[in-house]
């Protein structure tokens, strides 16, 4: 139950900008589209998060839900929320175990090596006197990224990625190490003052029955990537053709 400490501000979204983001709703889950720069859970900074709307996205349980998973704060996109202790606890063990299907879309800046392909590179988290950050290292744990050209323009490529391992930052890296760095990334690629990152969490497979088709959700392209994804040749209402 949420305190007086969670209520001394209003939630970032309100309860109808939450609700309205809701892409799948059952009685064990829902999948929301997180708006980019929004953190999932509430950080040493105490700034405003995704968490503390959760209460709004009850939907007649006596609890909130509660995060399955993480996306970084500048990622937008597929979350997934367990609606009660035995749902997240099926959940966490199919993150854990990969048998979820993730797909992200990225546009980065160049091209990587070649039409599609796989990143396979350790990756290490490193701390620093400025914080963390992640590099590629043989140091590091093992890393797997899947990669496919969905479209290219100037400078620049539309990515569909589907990392096999769940590192910390692990899409971001990878790009940027490939010589291709996600576009507006300010850790690990080419700051952009007036850019959000351009990385999106575009769809989830989970198998969450073995007598149901798995439950498949995919989000809309966040605003902020439109451009450079129109650029890049995405169409997302297509004329029929004459």
């Amino acid at each position: 139950m949420a305190g007086p400490l969670n209520r001394r501000r209003p939630p970032p979204l309100t309860a109808e900008e939450i609700q309205a983001r809701v892409l799948h709703r059952d009685g064990l889950i829902l999948v929301i589209d997180k708006p980019a720069g929004l953190a999932v859970h509430a950080g040493p900074s105490g700034a405003p998060n995704l968490e503390e709307c959760f209460d709004d996205l009850r939907f007649g349980l006596p609890r909130p839900p509660a995060l399955a998973h993480r996306l970084d704060a500048d990622t937008a996109g597929v979350l997934v929320l367990g609606r009660h202790p035995k749902a997240l606890a099926k959940l966490g063990l199919m993150f854990s175990g990969r048998a979820t299907e993730k797909t992200y879309w990225a546009v980065v800046e160049g091209t990587p090596p070649a039409d599609e392909g796989v990143f396979d590179m350790p990756l290490l988290k490193v701390n620093t006197r400025s914080g963390w950050s992640v590099k590629v290292s043989p140091k590091g744990q093992p890393a797997l990224t899947r990669y496919k050209v969905l479209g290219r323009g100037p400078d620049m490529t539309w990515l569909e990625l589907k990392p096999e391992t769940g590192r910390t930052h692990q899409i971001r890296v990878h790009c940027a190490a490939a010589g291709c760095p996600v576009i507006a990334d300010r850790l690990y690629g080419t700051p952009r003052s007036a850019s959000q990152l351009h990385l999106q969490s575009h769809g989830i497979v989970l198998p969450l029955s073995k007598s149901k088709p798995p439950v498949a959700v995919t989000a809309p392209p966040p605003a902020h990537m439109l451009a450079a994804l129109r650029a890049c040749g995405f169409n997302p209402d297509p004329s029929p053709t004459p």
